[in-house]
């Protein structure tokens, strides 16, 4: 099966996924990075998307966070870096702009920005992932860029674990993660 055709299928079977599917999957996910988070004491901002197109639900897990007093960051489509990504602030009166893909975010204030290098975890979605540890998302490189020479940061990717594929090709270009968590597991990067 070619990226593309692949890509539609990974999407249509998340989107396919029961409401109480969905429901298990974010409570289960939402418990397993919690204790992941907290057992780390240093974490202060986390990264961090709003699920869209049958991703993986990080409502729960963002409300945990905001109780730990854990700054949390959403993605914003750069404005003048083309294929590039901002993290602005997000607390639960932030105000929300549609992008130019239909996204929630948050609306642009550079007050609120914080440079990708000072983030303790970027929580990436993703379409597909294998058992190495390798991502596929929705081909427009905005993670893979924006991940770039980020070494000090940790990248995790969540996903459904229908999401999981027995092999996918990378490309130079690709950036991989620390690891791939599910409401199942945890894989790391080989």
């Amino acid at each position: 099966m070619d990226i593309p055709q692949l890509r539609k299928s990974m999407r249509e079977k998340r989107r396919l996924l029961s409401q109480a599917e969905q429901q298990e999957s974010e409570t289960l996910l939402a418990q397993r990075l919690l204790k992941q988070v907290i057992s780390k004491q240093t974490v202060k901002r986390i990264a961090i998307y709003l699920s869209n197109d049958g991703e993986i639900s990080t409502q729960d897990f963002i409300q945990s966070l905001w109780q730990q007093n854990i700054e949390v960051y959403l993605p914003v489509i750069h404005p003048f870096n083309a294929g590039n990504l901002l993290f602005l602030q997000y607390k639960p009166n932030t105000k929300m702009t549609k992008n130019k893909y239909g996204i929630d975010e948050p609306t642009l204030d550079v007050r609120y920005v914080c440079p990708a290098s000072e983030l303790d975890i970027i929580f990436t979605p993703l379409v597909a992932f294998d058992s190495d540890g390798n991502r596929m998302g929705m081909g427009g490189g905005y993670y893979d860029r924006t991940l770039a020479g980020l070494s000090q940061v940790s990248t995790i990717g969540l996903a459904h674990d229908c999401q999981q594929v027995d092999k996918l090709e990378t490309q130079p270009w690709d950036i991989p993660l620390d690891c791939i968590i599910t409401p199942s597991q945890q894989i790391h990067a080989k």
